[in-house]
């Protein structure tokens, strides 16, 4: 005794039988064209055959596999067409994006097919006759041929659509269903079905009952498994075309509505039917999606995120007005739309929390003016700077997102800075290095007082050797040179005051006796707080990055 894997499973398999000419008819403006009998024509061995007809060349008798020139010997006025499978295909895609407003587990199959999941969907068209009704209804509104049919299992589905009129199938009904279709209607390869069509079998239920080793030893595995899934004996999964939201509200409305304050008041109900679902679970959503169909078949897909896990209605709503104050024009209503979905696609623990002391409700404000502003500008061009493990400034922090809920690692940075006794970093980076000249100083091997820099002279106001940094290590691993050669102060050599000495530790080698060499334009840049190092010759200023000790 067989049992169907998922007795609750239910499939429904949309068959658009005329795809290729209903899609070429749509772009045809005159009736007189869209009556006119149509083929369309692909090459197979180097020939020519018919893959797809219309309704009028049907009835003069043309089939889909006859020769092109035999069609135009028996009807010289016919209209043929060479077949486009990528505009097939992009049409096929936006019609199993129209037919989400039924499910959200949609999958394309094959080249001219659609699947759909309505398990648990049907009470809301009224049963699964009215949704089949509704579906098939607005197919052909929107100019496409169709077929339909409701069945337990994937393979039931599928066979009935395109090879019998019988529209739902009751539960554990696959088999009288299939018994007397063809062997076509399990989705085998033809030379499976010519193999089995010389012994005589012809029929599905010819082969139900026969010994089951002997047809898998002669005609493979797939054989079996394909009539399994189809009886349901085997679970056979739908993958949908697009991920699942975990929570989603929708709303249909009987007069289309075009206007944008109708939109956010529809998004405010819905936000509010979401906030009790994502509370009875813990929840707030991280991104939403708002999916409006229009009354023609287009639908217009709007995605804003937050900073945090966020369940308010009226919070919600804002981040909506902003996005489509920033689309405009992109969204167009056209007739309007009949249906709104929103969708929390990524949902994070939301835990209650206590408000009225300050810190927190701060947070809040600030992470709604992100949202407010990533939702107008866009989630990329809102960005944080994130802490770095690195001791080169332009290294040292990157750019991500402003609404990405991460640890920004800056408490780390300067607990670390303070535990060492680091100076702080500069607050800005020239474009690159800059030569100075002209350096004075009080007293030898003292802190710089003046120096001339793009051609005027500049006074420093303070100024210590504290801020010495080593960064020629860097640079000259990008110019090629060895370590030993660019190694600066010995880390070993202070003075009294815990500084580098400059009478023992010489940055930089010389070069031809005259002072350090510093090999500015070697490094990617510098920035503009100024330290000076030096020996016995004249203090040298530069700008450096005061980030090491």
């Amino acid at each position: 005794m067989w049992s169907s894997v998922s007795s609750s499973q239910r499939i429904l398999s949309l068959w658009l039988e005329r795809l290729s000419t209903d899609r070429i008819a749509q772009q045809w403006r005159e009736a007189r064209h869209q009556s006119s009998p149509l083929v369309v024509f692909g090459k197979c061995n180097n020939l020519d055959l018919l893959v797809a007809v219309n309704a009028a060349a049907e009835r003069l008798g043309l089939r889909s596999g006859l020769a092109l020139a035999q069609a135009r010997a028996m009807h010289p006025a016919l209209i043929a067409l060479p077949e486009n499978p990528t505009a097939n295909t992009r049409v096929l895609e936006a019609f199993a994006d129209w037919c989400a407003r039924y499910t959200p587990l949609v999958s394309i199959d094959r080249s001219d097919g659609i699947l759909l999941d309505i398990s648990g969907c049907a009470h809301l068209f009224g049963n699964e006759q009215k949704l089949r009704d509704d579906l098939l209804t607005r197919t052909t509104a929107l100019g496409f041929s169709a077929r339909a049919a409701i069945a337990s299992t994937i393979g039931a589905a599928w066979a009935a659509a395109h090879f019998d009129d019988i529209p739902i199938t009751p539960l554990d009904g696959e088999r009288e269903l299939l018994a007397p279709l063809p062997l076509a209607a399990l989705r085998l390869p033809q030379e499976t079905i010519a193999g089995l069509a010389r012994l005589g079998l012809k029929r599905i239920g010819d082969i139900i009952d026969l010994p089951r080793p002997p047809l898998a030893a002669r005609f493979g595995a797939d054989l079996l498994r394909q009539l399994d899934r189809a009886l349901g004996r085997e679970y056979e999964p739908l993958s949908p075309r697009l991920p699942v939201a975990p929570y989603i509200a929708d709303k249909s409305f009987p007069d289309p509505i075009a206007r944008e304050r109708d939109v956010l008041a529809t998004i405010e109900r819905l936000a509010a039917q979401l906030k009790l679902a994502l509370a009875a679970r813990g929840d707030g959503a991280r991104s939403l999606e708002l999916v409006l169909f229009r009354t023609d078949g287009a639908i217009k897909r709007i995605r804003v995120g937050t900073s945090r896990p966020l369940r308010d209605p009226e919070a919600i709503r804002a981040l909506f007005v902003e996005r489509l104050a920033a689309l405009g024009d992109e969204m167009d209503p056209g007739f309007g739309f009949d249906l709104a979905r929103l969708s929390v696609v990524v949902a994070e623990p939301c835990p209650d929390e206590q408000i009225g002391f300050g810190a927190s409700e701060n947070r809040v404000e600030l992470d709604h003016l992100i949202d407010g502003l990533s939702a107008r500008l866009g989630r990329s061009r809102v960005t944080r700077l994130l802490a770095q493990d690195s001791h080169i400034p332009e290294l040292a922090s990157t750019a991500m997102p402003a609404q990405r809920g991460v640890d920004l690692g800056w408490d780390v940075f300067r607990r670390f800075r303070n535990d060492v006794g680091l100076s702080a970093r500069p607050l800005r980076l020239l474009p690159k290095p800059e030569p100075i000249h002209d350096v004075l100083a009080l007293v030898p091997d003292g802190p710089p007082m003046r120096f001339r820099w793009r051609r005027a002279w500049h006074d420093v106001g303070a100024a210590g050797a504290a801020a010495h940094v080593r960064i020629a290590v860097v640079c000259a691993r990008r110019a090629g040179r060895s370590d030993r050669v660019a190694r600066g102060p010995q880390p070993d050599r202070h003075d009294r005051a815990g500084l580098p000495a400059p009478n023992r530790a010489r940055p930089y080698p010389r070069r031809g006796g005259h002072g350090p060499d510093l090999r500015l334009t070697d490094c990617p840049r510098s920035v503009t707080n100024l330290t000076w190092t030096g020996g016995r010759q004249a203090p040298i200023l530069r700008a450096a990055r005061a980030d090491l000790p």
